[in-house]
């Protein structure tokens, strides 16, 4: 990392409340926000699309041809896989389903941690993601570690779901994160793990202003 750039990790697992304190943070300090998560949904949506992930498994050889002919890019400080903009075609439960599987293969963790610290390279940026802290910027400025019990991240994630018109069932969004959770922690690549020097905050009973006002308070 660039002396002249500061870079703010903010990790947790699915429904922590990350993306929105990250947006607002990075709004806040006048920082770029960058939003890893997008990164591993759009690839999840694309292979799903693109049929490299099918009821039989991943076509490797097929996600290898892609990866090899795409990267990420600012697009008026979003992130665009391949000049693409994406939206909540990549927040349906289905693509919830299979990123896990997506971010656990170690070339997609290779490639997107070279397009994470490519587009960071010249930045003031506040990442949210698993594994910022502890593998894509272990020299961050400041690392935050956001926790949330299962059945509060399900509730939440729900409400986005039903907000956006997708029927689905909170038992099955519940499955879902815990699932997610178990993936995501138990994956050979870059698992979900608080730095050691991350602190660490419960938003389970926390407002996003209580959550936003004690990061700042370390920030500052």
């Amino acid at each position: 990392m660039k002396d002249k750039t500061k870079v703010i990790a903010i990790d947790g697992a699915a429904a922590t409340g990350k993306s929105t304190l990250a947006k607002i943070l990075a709004t806040d300090l006048g920082y770029v926000y960058m939003d890893t998560g997008l990164m591993f949904r759009a690839l999840t949506y694309e292979a799903l699309q693109r049929n490299i992930i099918h009821e039989g498994g991943m076509d490797h050889e097929a996600l290898l041809h892609f990866l090899s002919d795409s990267r990420f890019d600012w697009k008026n400080d979003q992130l665009a896989l391949n000049e693409q903009l994406y939206g909540d075609e990549i927040r349906t439960l289905k693509v919830s389903e299979e990123v896990s599987n997506v971010a656990a293969q170690e070339v997609i963790r290779k490639f997107t941690l070279e397009n994470q610290r490519r587009l960071a390279a010249d930045k003031n940026i506040v990442m949210d993601g698993r594994d910022i802290g502890s593998v894509v910027f272990p020299d961050a400025n400041h690392k935050f570690f956001l926790q949330a019990t299962p059945e509060v991240r399900a509730e939440r994630r729900w409400q986005e779901l039903q907000q956006k018109g997708e029927q689905v069932t909170l038992n099955s969004v519940l499955e879902n994160v815990r699932l997610r959770d178990k993936k995501d922690s138990e994956r050979k690549h870059a698992p979900l793990k608080q730095a050691a020097d991350a602190i660490l905050i419960d938003t389970t009973q926390k407002s996003i202003t209580d959550v936003l006002d004690l990061m700042k308070s370390y920030i500052d």
